[in-house]
This record gives C-alpha cells, sequence and structure tokens, in this order.
C-alpha cells in the first residue's frame, strides 16, 4: 500500500511518499522519496504574525510540485498538516484556500496536541525495543517544542511550548517562556525520573549523524553539548562551506542543539535516542492504521 504524507512546518515544507508492506507480521515501513523545500514560514508568522506574498506564492508552487508528483505515485491516500508558522499567521485561512484552488491539496493547521499525537504514532516505543520504559519525548520545530512524558504507552505529561529554533534566531522568546519550559521540565521529570530521552525533529537527525553514531545506538547529552559548543566556534558560512549544512539548516541547528541539551540537563537525563522519525512518518502511520481499520 503506498501512502504519502505532506508536513508544512515552520522551517521546511516536506512531501514523504512511502510504501507499508503488510506481507508479515508486523507492517514495515519503507521510505519511497523525501523532498523538502526551505521556504521559512516562520520567518514571517512569528514576527509579523503573516505570511508574505513572496512565500504564499513559493509554498502554493510548491504544493502544486507536490500534487504532480502524488500523481504521479499514486497513493492510496494522503494527508497535509501545517503546524507552528501557519497556526499563527493571521492569513492562514487566505493561503489554505489558494493551495486547495491551484492544487487540490486540503491542508490541515493542527494544534501542537495533535501534532505531538502524530509524531508518537510512529510507535517509537517498538523501535527502541522497551515497551515498559518511562520516557521523555522532545520535538524541536522552527516555532515550538513539544515534550510529551509516556511510561510505556501511558501519557503522563504533555505540553508544547513556544521556544523554536526560527524562534530564537529572531530574539523572540523571553527568559519567562524559557523558565516556564524550565519548571515544567523539572516537575514533570522529577515526580516520574525518565530512563532516557527520545528526540524527533530535523536537527537532532543531523546532530545524530554528525556524533558518528550508529543507527538504534544512543546519543549523549554530553555529546550534544560537546557539538553544540563545536558548532558555535564556525561561522554561518563556515558551517555551510566547510561542515557541508545546508544553508537551512547550519542556522537553526544551533540553538536546536541548546534547546536539546537544555531540556537532558534539567531533567537528569544521560541519553537521547534518535529513531529518526518525524511527522510525516507518523503521518503515514496514522493513514495505514485508518485505511487498515476500515477494513477490519
Amino acid at each position: 500500500m503506498k501512502f504519502a504524507a505532506i508536513d508544512v512546518g515552520s522551517n521546511a515544507v516536506r512531501l514523504l511518499l512511502s510504501r507499508v508492506d503488510t506481507e508479515g507480521i508486523e507492517p514495515i515501513y519503507e521510505k519511497i522519496s523525501l523532498m523538502r523545500m526551505p521556504i521559512r514560514l516562520g520567518e514571517d508568522a512569528f514576527v509579523h504574525n503573516n505570511i508574505s506574498q513572496d512565500k504564499i506564492s513559493r509554498l502554493v508552487n510548491t504544493m502544486i510540485g507536490f500534487r504532480h508528483l502524488m500523481d504521479a505515485y499514486e497513493p492510496i491516500e494522503y494527508m497535509a498538516c501545517a503546524t507552528s508558522a501557519m497556526r499563527e499567521a493571521d492569513n492562514s485561512d487566505e493561503i489554505i484556500s489558494q493551495i486547495r484552488k491551484k492544487s487540490g491539496i486540503e491542508l490541515n493547521v493542527i494544534s501542537g496536541r495533535k501534532e505531538a499525537k502524530i509524531i508518537y504514532s510512529n510507535r517509537i516505543e517498538k523501535i527502541i525495543g522497551n515497551g515498559n520504559s518511562t520516557y521523555l519525548h522532545v520535538d524541536v520545530g522552527g516555532g515550538s517544542t513539544e515534550l510529551i512524558l509516556f511510561k510505556g504507552k501511558e501519557v503522563y505529561a504533555y505540553s508544547s511550548f513556544n521556544i523554536g529554533t526560527i524562534r530564537m534566531l529572531e530574539g523572540i522568546v523571553t527568559k519567562e517562556e524559557w523558565k516556564e519550559m524550565k519548571k515544567w521540565v523539572k516537575t514533570v521529570t522529577k515526580k516520574h525520573e525518565p530512563d532516557f530521552a527520545i528526540g524527533s525533529g530535523g536537527n537532532i537527525n543531523k546532530l545524530f549523524r554528525m556524533s558518528g553514531k550508529k543507527d538504534r545506538t544512543l546519543l549523549k547529552s554530553k555529546k550534544i553539548k560537546k557539538l553544540n559548543k563545536y558548532l558555535r566556534d564556525f561561522t554561518l558560512e563556515q558551517r555551510i562551506t566547510e561542515l557541508g549544512l545546508r544553508p537551512d539548516r547550519a542556522d537553526v541547528i544551533v540553538p536546536a542543539s541548546r534547546i536539546y541539551y537544555s531540556i537532558m540537563k534539567w531533567s537528569n537525563i544521560d541519553y537521547m535516542h534518535v529513531p529518526q522519525l518525524g511527522l510525516a512518518d507518523g503521518i503515514v502511520h496514522v493513514l495505514y492504521k485508518k485505511h487498515k481499520d476500515h477494513y477490519i
């Protein structure tokens, strides 16, 4: 079965074309292709509460392109979700209407809680091989950080904070917001004492690859701290030319590493699993479950 997922994020817009093999005992999810366009809607939305015509045009053209790719791939179903930037843009309804009219794609603006729920649909506890652990799931985006504390499959606590990489680059994250997130993390983790963290988002995936770790291994909090210092020793241009980072990754990866490390420090967590799954992967899991339940 073939599915397609679109993630309209604050930093980039992604299209994931995926196949689910149902021949075995458990379904196997295969990524066929992933397209990414760094439009950075958050640069407008978080500062001006409005998305400019230039970025609207780029987003609409991207969605038209995604429509053609989906038509060629022929998935049995798709879902398109928009997160923090579109949540805050006053002209999001106008943009959604343009996308629907010109591409035929129905774009859904989802809440932070819904975003976290979809990400959790990846069934990460099965990937890490321990369904009884207590763990803190940390997802850092351009506009927000989503935190969920799990005991096995049960959600003990959840919160979303308007602390994201683009907001930090724009200098619009206040000390009070940092203190609020710190207090929440300390309070919740002191009570439940998570065994480890799970990180999702493009930046932690890149940090994991930069660490030289193998798949399914753990990333130490000390390593994230070292990577943060290492990256800050380079200028933005050097991160692009010498470290080979994409221009739209080279700046946001520094505040991202700070957020991940800060949360691990506040919660006294030493290790983080990085399964390299995100919102688009979760959408595919949601679509497959919906399709499966419909035919049972």
